[in-house]
């Protein structure tokens, strides 16, 4: 019997996590990419090498987009495309730290319908498939149900507190967290131990897609900083930032968000 697309990219991403841990991180050859886009590591080429041999082989039919593969328009013409980042948060990799994550998705015409976030180091693999529920280590997961923003905990950078970022001059007193993958700070709003995340730089899409759907799929809202729901497989593939909670929560992040100016 045929795997589906979510089974297809846990066995991927389980098979992506032997390689990494393989090698050492601050010992991992690395190279830092042009244009300041940070740094990439042997473990990075090698995880996505197996992916891009591996994936399409068996979806022959869908596109690529992988932060470590050069981009083409081929992807355009396709209605289903994988989403890959073969190591997000390559350079707390390199710090020997164990919070980075192989994140997977299958995008349809726009949407994610599979995802997957692994941490191999912390035992950790959140799952969603589009209406099946999202889990971690196969047990349901859902969103915090904290109505309070004044009450949250948020995962974020520290300049999300910058003044200019709100409406009324000032960011709401949540609790401000981080974590060093933006796809793990997604899973862990996903699961409920964190009440919310955003991010309000450009995002691409590699580091975003697999949170999405686990985010929807556990209850919570999804959307770009001014409020759009994220759309993937774009000609430039870089969506405007990343806020998510409960619907109440993030009605109220949006709300008190400052509209930029251009």
């Amino acid at each position: 019997m045929p795997v589906t697309d979510l089974e297809l990219l846990i066995q991927a991403a389980e098979r992506s996590g032997e390689i990494a841990t393989k090698f050492t991180g601050p010992e991992a050859k690395r190279w830092d990419k042009p244009g300041g886009a940070g740094p990439v590591t042997e473990a990075d080429l090698a995880v996505n090498a197996m992916l891009e041999d591996m994936l399409p082989k068996a979806r022959p039919d869908y596109g690529w987009l992988s932060e470590e593969t050069e981009d083409t328009a081929s992807r355009l013409s396709c209605d289903r495309v994988f989403i890959i980042d073969p190591i997000d948060g390559t350079r707390s990799f390199t710090e020997g730290s164990r919070t980075w994550a192989h994140a997977l998705a299958v995008a349809e015409k726009g949407v994610v319908t599979a995802a997957v976030i692994y941490l191999p180091q912390r035992g950790l693999l959140y799952t969603a498939a589009m209406g099946m529920g999202a889990k971690c280590n196969g047990a349901p997961i859902t969103i915090s149900d904290l109505t309070e923003l004044g009450q949250a905990n948020v995962l974020a950078a520290r300049p999300i507190l910058d003044a200019h970022h709100w409406e009324n001059g000032v960011a709401p007193e949540f609790t401000r967290s981080h974590r060093p993958s933006l796809a793990y700070r997604m899973a862990k709003v996903a699961d409920g131990r964190f009440d919310a995340m955003l991010t309000l730089r450009p995002s691409w899409e590699w580091d975003i897609a697999a949170g999405d759907l686990i985010l929807r799929e556990a209850g919570g809202d999804c959307s770009d900083r001014l409020g759009a729901a994220l759309k993937f497989n774009n000609p430039h593939p870089q969506l405007n930032g990343v806020v998510a909670a409960n619907p109440v929560l993030h009605t109220a992040l949006i709300t008190a968000l400052a509209t930029p100016e251009h």
